[in-house]
């Protein structure tokens, strides 16, 4: 693991969107506030996000994970 500079990343809490906009110029709008989507802020915490090569694709895996939810 490679040692991460707290200064460098953005809060994810700080992102403003407009939600009037198309969700693709959104995702343009994140992509450019956030800077580094793999490595960011919440509040106090380092959030890195990392994918299994194989791992499928994450609206799958989200879709899994919540009807895994509603059938507990």
């Amino acid at each position: 693991m490679t040692e991460i500079d707290r200064s460098q990343l953005v809060d994810i809490q700080t992102i403003k969107l407009d939600k009037n906009l198309p969700a693709a110029q959104r995702a343009e709008q994140y992509l450019s506030q956030i800077k580094n989507p793999h490595c960011f802020l919440c509040g106090d915490s380092v959030v890195r996000l990392k994918f299994h090569e194989e791992g499928g694709e994450l609206k799958d895996r989200l879709r899994n994970f919540f009807i895994s939810c509603k059938q507990a």
